[in-house]
């Protein structure tokens, strides 16, 4: 039996994972990958130590400080449900061949993440990936000198489209909001680019097209009428999912599915804790998940350290 298993291996996971290294605890680190959302995101100009870090470049370099501490990090893993057994926590789930597997731990921490929400228009599921995605960074470099559309007014939304503007002939954004909800430097970046037409008070429809994507029906909220735009590609970023799943039946989840901690990353149920986009703290940033592995570990220690 593990002192601690930490589900979860981006930037939460990993700090946890690299704080528990170094106190020599018995642990294991399991995940379905090692880069997350962080991989998936764009240039981040955000993130202490570094003036700008491609997304995927940063979750590299989380999973060279995992190598270098030679933590056992098991890969390719998806957890499937944790129950707790008198003080033990059973976890189950299958390897990336989909067999099945179990660990049992005293404690553990969960810092799965979240993935992309989706719009629930028509057209979304039928053209994904046939020119709708989720992910700029992954399919953007696709659409190099097309027209194309992002859809959502956050952080990600933004860069997104600063990302595509380089790339991209014309680049859309459709925004449901009058105004962005993101950085104030992203902002006045987006409006200096000539390639850029901002349409705001917009809730998108539908997606159009057969075979592929050919454009993005809205409704103005101004005007109450249903427009279009031509496009070849459309990246939503409308927000997340929390990956909770697996926790569902514990009785720690609030309405929008995170799970709610303490201050300390503690959860109801001793033992438990969680950190990251998972939780139900307001702020997604990567420093803040990674702060938050960090606490859930030391929250962990204390308890391990009282554990009969």
């Amino acid at each position: 039996m593990l002192d601690l298993l930490i589900i979860g291996g981006v930037a939460a996971g990993s700090a946890a994972a690299i704080y528990a290294a170094r106190a020599k605890m018995n642990f294991k680190v399991i995940a379905k990958d090692l880069g997350g959302e962080v991989a998936n995101s764009g240039e981040i100009g955000n993130y202490p130590g570094f003036n700008e870090i491609h997304g995927f470049e940063l979750a590299q370099k989380f999973a060279d400080q995992i190598k270098f501490n030679r933590i056992d990090f098991e890969m390719g893993v998806t957890v499937k449900d944790v129950t707790l057994s008198g003080k033990t926590f059973i976890v189950a789930a299958t390897d990336e061949n989909n067999q099945p597997k179990t660990y049992e731990a005293k404690a553990i921490i969960l810092a799965t993440g979240a993935r992309p929400r989706p719009l629930g228009v028509p057209g979304e599921k039928e053209l994904y990936l046939k020119g709708l995605s989720y992910c700029s960074t992954c399919d953007g470099p696709l659409y190099r000198d097309k027209v194309v559309t992002t859809i959502g007014g956050g952080n990600v939304a933004l860069e997104s489209i600063l990302m595509l503007a380089g790339l991209a002939k014309k680049v859309y954004s459709i925004n449901c909001n009058s105004e962005f909800r993101g950085e104030r430097v992203y902002i006045e970046k987006i409006k200096n680019l000539s390639n850029v037409e901002l349409i705001s008070n917009a809730q998108t429809t539908k997606i159009l097209g057969d075979q592929s994507v050919t454009g993005v029906e809205y409704l103005d909220k101004v005007t109450n009428k249903k427009k279009t735009v031509a496009t070849q590609g459309v990246f939503i970023h409308a927000g997340i999912i929390p990956n909770t799943e697996m926790v569902k039946n514990l009785g720690v989840l609030d309405k929008g599915g995170f799970i709610e901690v303490n201050t300390r990353m503690e959860t109801k149920i001793s033992g438990f804790f969680a950190a990251g986009d998972v939780v139900n703290i307001p702020y997604k940033q990567i420093t803040i998940a990674v702060g938050q592995g960090a606490t859930a570990l030391l929250s962990a220690q204390v308890y391990l350290n009282r554990w009969e």
